[in-house]
């Protein structure tokens, strides 16, 4: 069967033939040959706070690549667009509109359920698919194919991360809630399991409907269980759930969370008038970049006020450029066979320019990302990862305190 890029160079032919009688133009079609990438995420519903700082990594990467040559001398065109909505049909409506517009790269989408609403659309029209914020176990077993890839760890590294950080801090028991999605479960366990491995008891462990109209029973039941410390796996819900736990008497510090509360506006969520009301709150998530990359990004866009996944998704963009950089072909159908290759044993390199003339030198890369190690294994998964261990203090000021690399 012709390559994906074969036909669409086929059909791209025809249109400019029909454009070039029409209008007089030159018919060159040089552009049909640059790699086209495409974007599923939140821009709207329930999970919208995780959509800009992966829509502004995504951009971020593309411009750095067009500021080194473009991929094969081919400036990247600008990213098409697509809204997952956290709503299945909705996001593989615009998996749809992105194949049918023939994109070689779709980025996204954000949550994993919403990947395994679109991976089929996606993946079956042999375009290349990856997620910087797929943490879902489960996942790569649940939808193995070659043409999806995540820089996310899986939950299954994020857990025993966590559980470290409860048992450093002197606690003996823990309740734990989560959201009752892919996500929210398959964090839980993994932290649950690690939590007990630690000598953690764990009295409480249950999950709870996202889309609740509040939150009341869940605070009830953890508040009465008189716990050391409670776990929570939320996203934008969580801020019920911590405003809640506070009135009950639980404090701060005793509270920690995940990827999903990792927002640096979390303080003034919770109480505008007193963000400091949070100070003491820990949690763990990937890593959101190295200094360096986070300033460039702010730079780059100066409206971005939440980082979570902005790195691993900057880092989606670039193995898939350097994957046709070694390829010598944009067609994804033919570089999806470099995309491990080039994160694994060769001359280690750190940004797109720098990768990529070593390539054109003949020589393996080993992509080193702004997020930290990739290695991606056969099932598309990274098999190292950097997680960082955030905090509140200072007023509600979100701080780093510290980055740990695994295994």
């Amino acid at each position: 069967m012709p390559g994906k890029k074969a036909l669409s160079l086929a059909a791209a032919a025809a249109a400019i033939t029909l454009g070039a009688a029409a209008c007089g133009g030159n018919g060159d079609g040089a552009d049909s040959e640059a790699l086209q990438f495409g974007y599923v995420f939140p821009e709207t519903g329930d999970l919208s706070h995780l959509g800009p700082p992966q829509i502004s990594g995504a951009k971020f990467a593309l411009h750095e690549i067009n500021e080194a040559g473009g991929v094969l001398d081919q400036e990247v065109p600008a990213i098409l667009t697509g809204d997952e909505a956290n709503d299945a049909a909705q996001a593989n409506d615009a998996a749809q509109r992105l194949v049918d517009n023939d994109v070689d790269v779709v980025l996204g989408a954000a949550s994993s359920s919403m990947t395994l609403a679109i991976i089929d659309t996606v993946t079956g029209s042999e375009t290349v698919q990856c997620s910087g914020s797929n943490t879902a176990p489960g996942l790569t077993e649940e939808k193995p194919t070659e043409y999806y890839y995540r820089t996310a760890p899986s939950d299954l590294l994020q857990g025993p991360v966590l559980a470290q950080k409860v048992a450093s801090d002197g606690h003996q028991n823990v309740a734990i809630a989560y959201r009752a999605d892919d996500y929210g479960e398959g964090l839980a366990n993994a932290a649950a399991q690690a939590m007990k491995d630690n000598g953690i008891e764990v009295k409480y462990q249950e999950g709870y409907d996202p889309n609740a109209p509040n939150f009341d029973s869940v605070v009830t039941e953890i508040a009465n269980q008189k716990t050391d410390a409670v776990v929570m796996v939320a996203f934008e819900e969580g801020v019920q759930i911590i405003t809640g736990l506070l009135e009950s008497g639980v404090d701060a510090d005793q509270m920690y969370g995940t990827d999903g509360l990792n927002d640096e506006t979390l303080g003034s969520s919770v109480d505008s008038d007193n963000p400091g009301i949070i100070d003491g709150f820990q949690g763990t998530a990937p890593d959101v970049g190295e200094a360096g990359f986070v300033k460039d990004l702010q730079a780059f866009d100066e409206d971005l006020e939440i980082m979570q996944f902005s790195s691993q998704i900057f880092d989606c963009a670039i193995v898939a450029a350097l994957a046709a950089e070694q390829a010598e072909s944009t067609d994804p159908t033919v570089f999806v066979k470099e995309l491990a290759p080039v994160t694994q044993d060769g001359e280690k390199c750190t940004s797109f320019a720098q990768c990529r003339d070593l390539i054109r030198e003949g020589k393996d890369i080993d992509y080193e990302g702004v997020s930290g190690p990739i290695n991606l294994d056969e099932k598309g998964d990274v098999s190292q990862a950097t997680f960082q261990v955030y905090g509140f203090e200072d007023g509600g000021k979100h701080v780093k305190h510290e980055s740990i690399t695994v295994p």
